[in-house]
């Protein structure tokens, strides 16, 4: 879709603002002036009151050049910010998107204390979010199912400065498309070959990646993720994604690693049928950070990262894990794995371990679709979070509140590590009775931190994907990219230069 900023637009339809109380902002007072008050008229007689999100359709109104005017509310005009702006962009994008008009003018309304050019750039970002979406392997649609939209206008004064932002805001963009499209195929699509063959992908942006099979793993002694593995028919893969933007490339990178599963039948421990579809999303970890890496390589970001992505498929195969097996991690660690299903823990702990041994990073943050129990905790709107570090947990709490991908901070104790602790090896997977299921994850995860290195995990098994009907005008139906952006901001406030 093609995005201008201009300083006057055209199109089939126009979007403005409403607040509370149902009044327009500037940009559409103008078009209400110019059709006689037919506008206001019908916002009157809707009961449009400027709640965020409420949209009335305006059509033909006598005095305005446009087929159709869009007013969206977007709440207290005073409490509004960016992210508000991306939801009435988006909002607008999404009613036009497949409803027959090919363009449509954005007119952002200037908001206390944002500048003009932020407030185009984030009307920009909503619109390209809202566009998506994933038509792969759809070959017959009807005709008012497919898109119709092809360009945006946002019209504003001075234009120059928010295309300058919008092109850094692209890049994140694909970013999130890139981890959406991930956790949108197929299992028998997207497996861990396949997987990390689309991550060689990276190379073209200026990304080094590396790809270990599983004899080289089990060289490593990575005997947790390969274990999880070993009843698919699909081999392991691990991947490695460095990028070297700082000016010293031997800096210490941080270190982004993702849970990768690319089909969780629970194994052995096997899920019940009723939704186990869903589970070809249960790498939205590994997806959040091989988009992260692709958005921060196609803005030149000037900091050291690397990603590394643990890639398995947990079937209940004839050679499957068996609950009870004691695996040895690389770390020399042992595991006693009472439930194959609860996977993902198994990979990570290698995952994270060979992040720190290969890379000494500065920090680790891990992302993982872990638990069922953050969603009890956290539904589908925050994210668990979990650290060592206070100033990284706060880094990562403004970044996500910045970028509209809300996290919770979650609380770590040695209470919690003892549930894991088991006679038969140095720890087992699973605390064996239904108490604190995502904090024991991740003090499962924590006995793999090396001392000293500040380390962050991030359930994000309720904000990966959203299976049921839900309003985010910026989101598709199921996969969100939840993390690229929430990473990149805090790339960008934290570690570049």
């Amino acid at each position: 879709m093609d995005i201008r900023f201009v300083t006057s637009g055209g199109g089939d339809a126009v979007a403005v603002m409403g607040g509370e109380g149902g009044q327009l902002f500037a940009a559409g007072q103008g078009l209400d002036s110019a059709a006689n008050g037919r506008i206001t008229r019908a916002l009157k007689a809707a009961r449009f009151t400027g709640a965020a999100g409420q949209a009335v359709d305006v059509f033909a109104p006598e005095g305005v050049d446009y087929e159709r005017v869009v007013v969206i509310g977007v709440g207290k005009p005073d409490a509004a910010d960016g992210m508000a702006v991306e939801r009435w962009a988006g909002a607008a994008v999404k009613r036009m998107l497949t409803g027959g008009a090919e363009k449509i003018a954005l007119m952002p309304d200037t908001l206390p204390g944002v500048a003009a050019a932020e407030v185009a750039a984030h009307a920009a970002m909503g619109a390209r979010l809202a566009a998506y979406r994933f038509d792969t392997y759809r070959t017959k649609m009807k005709p008012e199912q497919a898109p119709t939209l092809k360009a945006v206008d946002i019209v504003m004064e001075g234009p120059a400065a928010a295309r300058a932002r919008a092109e850094k805001d692209a890049a994140v963009v694909d970013g999130v498309f890139f981890a959406r499209d991930l956790v949108s195929e197929p299992a028998n699509v997207l497996f861990p070959a396949s997987f990390a063959e689309r991550l060689r992908d990276l190379e073209t942006l200026g990304v080094e990646v590396e790809i270990l099979e599983p004899a080289q793993m089990e060289k490593l002694g990575m005997g947790a993720l390969l274990g999880v593995a070993q009843g698919s028919a699909r081999p392991a893969r691990l991947v490695t994604m460095s990028w070297k933007g700082a000016r010293s490339k031997t800096g210490r990178p941080l270190a982004l690693v993702g849970k990768g599963v690319t089909f969780d039948t629970g194994g052995i421990s096997i899920k019940p049928a009723a939704s186990m579809d869903e589970m070809k999303g249960d790498m939205g970890g590994a997806a959040a950070v091989s988009g992260t890496m692709k958005a921060i390589a196609q803005r030149k970001a000037k900091a050291n990262v690397v990603g590394v992505v643990a890639l398995v498929e947990n079937m209940p195969g004839a050679n499957a894990q068996r609950p009870g097996d004691i695996v040895t991690t690389m770390s020399g660690q042992t595991i006693e794995v009472l439930n194959t299903d609860a996977e993902g823990r198994l990979i990570l702990a290698d995952a994270v371990w060979y992040a720190q041994d290969k890379f000494n990073p500065s920090a680790v943050i891990d992302l993982a679709t872990l638990t069922g129990a953050v969603i009890i905790a956290l539904g589908n709107e925050h994210a668990g979070l979990y650290s060592n570090d206070d100033e990284l947990a706060q880094a990562i709490g403004a970044a996500a509140q910045a970028e509209g991908e809300p996290v919770w901070r979650m609380p770590l104790g040695a209470a919690y590590d003892k549930l894991i602790d088991t006679p038969n090896a140095d720890m087992k997977n699973i605390a064996g009775k239904p108490v604190a299921g995502s904090i024991v994850g991740a003090q499962f995860v924590k006995r793999f931190i090396k001392e000293g290195t500040p380390w962050a995990h991030l359930d994000i098994a309720g904000t990966a994907w959203k299976s049921g009907p839900y309003e985010d005008p910026l989101s598709p139906v199921w996969a969100t990219g939840y993390g690229v952006r929430l990473l990149n901001r805090l790339i960008a406030n934290k570690y570049e230069e």
